[in-house]
């Protein structure tokens, strides 16, 4: 474009009549056009879609900090239904363990049987004595000194006939010795039974002071 062009472009640019832009130039109205609607949409940003964006922002965070919830209460259930199943496990094995522990009224029943474990492997009972329960929490403790002889095999089969019974036994403090060509076998058998109610009564109501003094 030469000068005098130039110079005539901007002529009519000057000469341009606001109050009648259907008399315009096509390629000034081209480019009016395409400036309102820039200005436009610059204005709709500025004013509406702004807005639309720090509301839609907004909607993503609180959907983010829903999703981090979900996935923390998601993982809390699935704890707590873990949780659910062990305690349910504990108590069953608890019931298990209970049905295990005579009563008051089965203890001689119970010594009965540990005496007769040991003769019926041929064992000979040299000493056989209950000693003083002991009561720990809901279960009282009863140790029993005994004193066996025979030889190696009898021995070792009494010991698995204890661990056998119907109820819980176990053989402490083992000590095995020769004596006149037998073997010895000094141990303390520990037995256990559950309170019953009355007992159970009377033993919280020993704690409560004990509890009470060391606060």
């Amino acid at each position: 474009m030469n000068q005098d062009a130039l110079k005539k472009s901007l002529d009519e640019l000057k000469n341009l009549n606001p109050k009648t832009p259907g008399a315009w130039p096509w390629a000034v109205k081209i480019i009016a056009f395409v400036a309102m609607f820039a200005v436009v949409v610059a204005a709709g940003v500025w004013f509406v879609w702004m807005d639309q964006w720090e509301e839609l922002s907004r909607i993503k965070q609180e959907e983010a900090t829903l999703k981090e919830t979900f996935l923390v209460k998601k993982k809390q259930a699935i704890n707590l239904d873990l949780i659910k199943k062990q305690l349910t496990e504990t108590q069953e094995s608890f019931g298990a363990l209970l049905k295990q522990l005579p009563s008051k009224s089965e203890m001689d029943a119970l010594l009965t049987d540990i005496n007769q474990a040991g003769l019926g492997r041929g064992l000979q009972f040299e000493l056989f004595k209950p000693g003083v329960e002991t009561v720990k929490g809901a279960f009282a403790e009863l140790p029993i000194t005994i004193k066996v002889s025979g030889n190696y095999d009898d021995i070792g089969k009494f010991a698995s006939d204890i661990a056998l019974l119907p109820r819980i036994v176990t053989l402490n403090d083992i000590s095995i010795n020769i004596s006149g060509g037998a073997l010895v076998m000094d141990a303390t058998a520990k037995t256990f039974r559950y309170l019953d109610t009355e007992e159970a009564a009377a033993q919280k109501k020993k704690d409560k002071p004990a509890a009470g003094a060391k606060k």
